[in-house]
């Protein structure tokens, strides 16, 4: 399945990209924010962070459908 898959905060920086396409058998959030943060390194865990399928926060086992658009959503931070 192919998936947009967009970075944002220090997974941008780490990825060295804002989005990308990407192919992937991942069934849920979580199977694809392990392979990707196996392919850019990525040091937070999926504990620490949230994701959003097609603009709305999900568990991390949804599941996923072709063409859908995933942001991962690291800690932020702030003053």
């Amino acid at each position: 399945m192919s998936f947009t898959v967009q970075y944002v905060a220090y997974l941008r920086e780490a990825a060295g990209r804002s989005v990308e396409t990407r192919d992937a058998r991942a069934a849920t959030a979580a199977e694809l924010y392990d392979e990707v943060a196996a392919a850019h390194g990525f040091r937070w865990s999926r504990a620490a962070m949230s994701v959003a399928v097609n603009g709305r926060v999900q568990p991390w086992t949804v599941r996923l459908q072709p063409g859908d658009e995933i942001l991962f959503l690291p800690p932020a931070s702030g003053g």
